[in-house]
């Protein structure tokens, strides 16, 4: 007697809530500080001067992450709630038009109308609200929102992110600081591109050549204003 083994597949698409975050968390992380630092540098600040305004900008960064990430998925999740609210009272006030509504999306989906019908009543029969939240509202629990997670993955990958220019800062010497940022940030920003395109399934090459060119040109805008305003030492 043969046995069948269930056919498990990994699909990249429940990776999208703390990706999405984390990606975008390090990257503004290694860009924002780098680009303070530089502009700081560039302008003949300290060495303490280039410090101080890495780790604010690290500490404000994180937080300024963790709160616009937290509101803006939180306004997403209530607007998820408030469509799943709507639709359970739809539900309760008249279930033969809702069945009738979600045969109908099955129907434009390639069905034919009796096997629609037959489908639509027993997933309605098992759990009609998640039935009508996937297929009618688009809402799964593999894509629904996460305010915390989305909030402390961008505030954790922004302080990582923020921290290695900032570390080059501390150990470059005086003279070398600007180079040796450039430098390691734009890797940091290469090997991050690799990193979420490999994550992601995107191509790694496209990916790649758009983290750090956007990355370059933050940071040589920040260093041009630096140059522009400092004054020499």
């Amino acid at each position: 007697m043969n046995t069948r083994r269930l056919h498990r597949e990994r699909h990249r698409t429940s990776r999208i809530g703390w990706l999405r975050a984390a990606v975008l968390g390090a990257n503004d992380g290694i860009v924002s500080t780098a680009s303070l630092v530089l502009g700081v540098a560039a302008a003949h600040g300290s060495r303490s001067a280039v410090l101080v305004a890495g780790v604010a900008g690290l500490v404000a960064g994180a937080m300024s992450m963790a709160a616009g990430e937290y509101v803006s998925v939180h306004s997403q999740a209530d607007t998820e709630q408030a469509d799943l609210n709507k639709e359970r009272a739809e539900l309760a006030a008249d279930d033969v038009a809702e069945h009738r509504e979600l045969a109908a999306i099955y129907v434009s989906r390639g069905l034919e109308p009796s096997l629609a019908k037959t489908v639509a009543t027993q997933l309605m029969a098992h759990d009609a609200l998640g039935a009508h939240a996937r297929d009618e509202l688009g809402i799964s629990d593999t894509l629904s929102a996460r305010p915390i997670q989305a909030a402390v993955s961008s505030a954790a990958s922004f302080s990582i992110g923020a921290a290695l220019p900032l570390l080059v800062a501390a150990l470059s010497p005086v003279d070398s600081v600007i180079w040796l940022v450039c430098i390691v940030s734009l890797a940091a920003l290469a090997a991050l591109g690799v990193v979420s395109a490999r994550a992601g399934g995107a191509p790694v090459l496209l990916a790649t050549w758009r983290v750090t060119f956007w990355g370059a040109l933050a940071m040589a805008i920040t260093a041009g204003v630096g140059l522009a305003f400092g004054t020499a030492v």
